[in-house]
Parts: C-alpha cells; sequence; structure tokens
C-alpha cells in the first residue's frame, strides 16, 4: 500500500483536467483509486440483488460466465460504497432500471467544491540527496556510539553521543537489532517530515529512542 501512495502523490500532478472513468471493480486497484478518489472522483453504484447478477452471469456466453466459486466468492467480499466515507463521496446510487442523473453527476464532477486535503492526498515534501545522506550517515554513527558507550554502562546511566546535547536515557540495555529496528523507524518518519536544520538530526534521534524507551 505503501507505494501505492508513493505512486498517487506522484500521478496527482499529471492527472488531466478532463473527466476520466476508473473502473474500480478490480480489488487489486481498490486502495489506489481509493486515493485518487479522495481528490478528483466521484462513484456511480448499481446496486442489484444477488439473485439478478446471478441470473446475468448465467445468461452469459459459457467461456465468459464466472464459475459459482468464483461468483460467491466476488459477493463475500464485495463492500458496497458508503456516501458517509471521503473516499466514496460524492456517490450516486441507482437501481438497474433508472436513468442515470445527468445533471446531478455533471454538477458534481464540475461545480462542487474540492474536499480539504489531507496526509492521504497531499504531495510528501521532497527532502534534497544531501538531506537523505546526512540522515543515513548520522543514524548509522550514533548506533555505533551507543553499542560502545553501553560496554560502560549499566541501566539509570545517562549516555552522552558525540554531536547531541541530549542525553540517552539507559533505562535497559539495547541490543543491534532493537537499535537497527528504531535507526528504520526514525529514518522513515523523518523522510516524511525532514526538517530544514541537518545538524538538528542528531538530537531528534536521541528524543526518538528516549520516547521508544519509555
Amino acid at each position: 500500500f505503501g507505494s501505492a501512495i508513493f505512486s498517487v502523490n506522484q500521478h496527482l500532478q499529471f492527472l488531466p483536467t478532463q473527466p476520466r472513468v476508473l473502473d474500480g471493480s478490480c480489488s487489486i486497484l481498490k486502495c489506489y483509486l481509493s486515493c485518487l478518489c479522495c481528490r478528483c472522483c466521484l462513484q456511480i453504484h448499481c446496486e442489484t440483488a444477488v439473485d439478478v447478477c446471478s441470473s446475468w452471469n448465467q445468461s452469459r456466453e459459457p467461456e465468459q460466465q464466472y464459475s459459482q466459486e468464483i461468483f460467491d466468492a466476488l459477493v463475500m467480499r464485495f463492500e458496497a460504497p458508503d456516501a458517509r466515507n471521503r473516499w466514496d463521496s460524492p456517490l450516486f446510487t441507482i437501481q438497474k432500471d433508472d436513468t442515470l442523473p445527468f445533471q446531478a453527476i455533471n454538477d458534481a464532477i464540475f461545480h462542487r467544491k474540492a474536499p480539504p486535503p489531507n496526509q492521504s492526498t497531499l504531495n510528501q515534501p521532497l527532502s534534497s540527496t544531501n538531506f537523505l545522506y546526512e540522515l543515513d550517515r548520522v543514524t548509522q554513527e550514533m548506533l555505533m556510539a551507543i553499542l560502545n558507550a553501553q560496554k560502560t554502562s549499566v541501566p539509570g546511566d545517562q549516555i552522552t553521543v558525540p554531536g547531541t546535547k541530549v542525553k540517552i536515557e539507559l533505562t535497559r540495555i539495547l541490543h543491534m537489532a532493537e537499535l537497527r529496528k528504531l535507526r528504520r523507524q526514525f529514518i522513515s518518519y523523518t523522510k516524511m517530515h525532514p526538517t530544514e536544520n541537518i545538524g538538528q538530526i542528531a538530537n531528534m534521534f536521541v528524543q526518538y529512542i528516549n520516547r521508544s524507551l519509555h
């Protein structure tokens, strides 16, 4: 899903202003299309009884029919859209014999006010190559410094790491596997919320470790 979000954020800037129809019936694309719907789509849901859908399926050419097993699985997994959900709105629900409300659909596409952006639809800030390099270098050096400092420390001590003003409150011994996990989590978070002051990376990492230990 994370890859889908990254791709959506890249593709949103290239979306055309003309209307486009996206078929959301493929479950593989569901998360991707949900993100796009938050920005630029509406949904038209044809509410049809299961027995009617089954009859339609049976009336197709044999080679085009779903097997009963697959049909039942599709019915079980189907989630009807809900207009109360941001990603399902605006939603038009029609019956099989209804006439499409073309004017309302037109108004929803061209005249409705765009929903306010949120974290899922905002483009993430781009980090400079230098920032990413420093983030990786500083956190790796700090890991080694913490491991070395622990050799002469016991739980309860405060460890001073070079390049930081904040001390690590050592409540217990931190092993390499846990430090690497904390480093990966910190890097992932910091890439999404980069700081303009590269010199603060070390202090931020220490603060992150302290919060994780309490």
